[in-house]
């Protein structure tokens, strides 16, 4: 191995996100090198990736295609800006990804992150009422344990306690929350959605009924909640909340950062549950997390109302980022796009999440286990909690399992699975196998 990879560096200019930084300086957990379904630790061991690095690598570690267009597209055209200006990879890259988008959101607006998409979404949420002469629309409505990224806009309508309390009185006003859709006591080890909880959309109603379906501009949920814990969505549930939207004039935007581009087994999960929104937010797998890239599909009626409200030689959307569509990115993209037409990764994960689930579930009756879920190629695992460290029990088996040579995530006291599409069956068998080893070698 490289030596200076194995070297460790100095590890204290750097402020890490999400991360307890003394507790992780004090022991780092360092990645040098992935391939495939496996990345390698400073110590050279092989790891097992069971969540895609953050819920993105979709398609395998280190792709050579993907890695050839990102250099061959730095040699060509390292930059473009996107303002007045464009470059055809920008254009093409839209075209694909609308290309596998539900009918009719066929309009791309390029970003930088999941975050930005979700700002980017809400911002043209109110942009269309106000085209439409609605300007009062103003309102939001996010979902209890919603996460939604890390911009103002997306904190304000997400509803994780710990990302809103530092901020709380900075955040957007003129937001509500639904309740989130979890009850364990109703339907723990469900296997897929859950037959209990389609009911909770219909506060929906209520919260219409408070504010007046004329201040409200969009609902905004994630289809299926990843970071939060593994929420999945009860039988019937966005069913329910898209004909309540639709019958008050709410765009109803789902928040798609984890769930497109086939974790679920299909392009996004408004294809598996049949459903359209009116707007898709996009990060993640769009190009394999190989280059930063985020996307916002939006139903092609509001781009029309927004653009045609202003004048021809006029600018229509007061919105962008220097980084929109870079040209790298979007080489990517398009690489990462061929990837999962060409080898069917949508449809693997389809074909394997009979297994995903049966191996997930193996785990009930496992020390601490109190709820297993599961979606497509998504699971979560439940432990009960110790008392007053909440965190700490999972945190550990986090570690255990690290040690083995399987990559895990975990919150609160959930840990969190999400493997590459390209998984082999006996791998999400080691991945199941050694958090069950894990859980009883945990107090």
């Amino acid at each position: 191995m490289n030596a200076k990879l194995n070297a460790l560096p100095d590890t204290d200019s750097l402020w890490m996100p999400f991360t307890a930084n003394r507790q992780f300086k004090a022991a780092p957990r360092l990645l040098v090198g992935a391939s495939g379904m496996y990345y390698t630790a400073r110590d050279g061991r092989r790891v097992l990736d069971g969540t895609a690095g953050l819920w993105c690598v979709n398609a395998g570690h280190c792709r050579a295609e993907i890695a050839e267009a990102i250099a061959r597209q730095a040699r060509e055209l390292d930059y473009a800006p996107g303002f007045q200006m464009g470059h055809p990879l920008a254009f093409e890259a839209a075209s694909r990804v609308a290309r596998i988008m539900p009918t009719g959101l066929d309009r791309i607006f390029f970003t930088n992150s999941g975050s930005e998409s979700v700002d980017t979404a809400l911002k043209i949420a109110l942009a269309y009422h106000r085209a439409r002469g609605e300007s009062q629309r103003h309102r939001f409505i996010g979902r209890e344990r919603g996460y939604h990224g890390v911009g103002f806009g997306g904190i304000s309508v997400g509803g994780i306690a710990a990302n809103r309390k530092p901020f709380s009185a900075n955040l957007m006003p003129g937001v509500d929350h639904l309740p989130h859709t979890l009850n364990v006591a109703e339907a723990a080890y469900s296997r897929g959605q859950p037959a209990w909880g389609a009911h909770l959309a219909d506060e929906l109603e209520r919260i219409v009924a408070l504010h007046d379906a004329s201040t409200i501009a969009a609902v905004i949920v994630e289809p299926l909640a990843g970071s939060t814990g593994v929420l999945v969505p009860p039988r019937g549930y966005l069913e329910r909340l898209h004909a309540i939207c639709a019958r008050h004039g709410l765009l109803l935007i789902f928040d798609e950062v984890i769930t497109g581009f086939g974790r679920l087994g299909a392009a996004t999960a408004s294809e598996f549950f049949g459903l359209k929104p009116d707007v898709i937010t996009l990060a993640k797998g769009i190009n394999n997390a190989s280059v930063p890239l985020g996307a916002v599909a939006v139903n092609r009626s509001i781009y029309d109302t927004v653009v045609n409200a202003a004048s021809p030689d006029s600018i229509e959307l007061f919105h962008g980022y220097t980084y929109s569509a870079h040209p790298v990115a979007a080489a990517a993209t398009l690489a990462a796009l061929d990837i999962y037409q060409r080898e069917g990764l949508f449809e693997r994960a389809k074909s394997l999440s009979a297994t995903f689930e049966q191996a997930a579930h193996a785990l009930r009756g496992a020390p601490h286990v109190c709820d297993i879920r599961n979606l497509g190629l998504v699971a979560g695992i439940e432990l009960e909690p110790r008392d007053g460290r909440p965190g700490s029990r999972a945190y550990e088996v986090f570690l255990r399992c690290l040690e083995r040579g399987v990559l895990i995530r975990y919150t609160a006291d959930t840990l969190a699975f999400s493997p590459p599409l390209i998984v082999e069956p006996a791998q999400i068998e080691q991945i199941f196998a050694t958090v069950g080893e894990a859980l009883r070698n945990t107090a």
